[in-house]
C-alpha cells in the first residue's frame, strides 16, 4: 500500500511533503513523443541538441514534470493549475527526484503546493507551483474502501 495514499486517507495538512524519483530513459522520451506528438528534434537528433548548446538529446520537460502527477495521483489531488519553470535540461539516464510540499490549505480543501525537481547532482531542474483540491472526508472514505479492496487500479503499491 502506498504510504502517500495512507497519508491522504488520514487527511492531508499544511506542511505535508512527499517525494518520488525516477530515472528517465530514451524509451520514455520516445513513448512521450508518441503520446504528446512532440517530435522536437532536440529530443531525437544529437546535432540539433548540440546546436542548442546541450551536451546531447534531452527529455521532454513535461515528461519530467509529470513526476508531480505521480504524487497527485497517490494522494487524490485534483489539480486546477500547474506552473512550471524549467531550469536545466534532463538527459537520458538522469535520475530526478520531485519533492512536493503543501504550502496552503483552506477549509474547503483547496490547496497550494510547491515542488522542486532535482537531478542526481542535486541541481534543480524544475520548480513548480501547483493548485488544486485535496480529498474531503467522503472522498477519503472511498479511498479507504479502495485500499481495503486491494486498490486494484493502483499500480504503485
Amino acid at each position: 500500500m502506498s504510504s502517500m495514499r495512507k497519508q491522504a486517507i488520514a487527511g492531508l495538512k499544511l506542511g505535508d511533503s512527499f517525494a518520488v524519483s525516477r530515472t528517465f530513459t530514451e524509451q520514455d522520451t520516445i513513448a512521450f513523443a508518441d503520446i504528446s506528438r512532440d517530435y522536437n528534434p532536440v529530443h531525437f537528433d544529437d546535432r540539433f541538441a548540440n546546436a542548442k548548446d546541450f551536451r546531447g538529446r534531452i527529455c521532454h520537460g513535461l515528461l519530467v514534470a509529470s513526476l508531480v502527477t505521480e504524487i497527485g495521483g497517490q494522494i487524490g489531488w485534483l489539480a486546477s493549475g500547474m506552473n512550471f519553470r524549467f531550469k536545466r535540461p534532463v538527459y537520458f539516464g538522469d535520475t530526478i527526484e520531485c519533492s512536493l510540499s503543501i504550502t496552503e490549505l483552506d477549509d474547503r480543501n483547496r490547496a497550494k503546493a510547491e515542488a522542486v525537481f532535482k537531478n542526481q547532482h542535486n541541481e534543480t531542474v524544475i520548480e513548480a507551483h501547483i493548485t488544486g483540491i485535496v480529498p474531503d472526508p467522503s472522498e477519503r472514505r472511498v479511498m479507504e474502501a479502495m485500499m481495503a479492496e486491494g486498490d486494484p487500479t493502483n499500480k504503485h503499491h
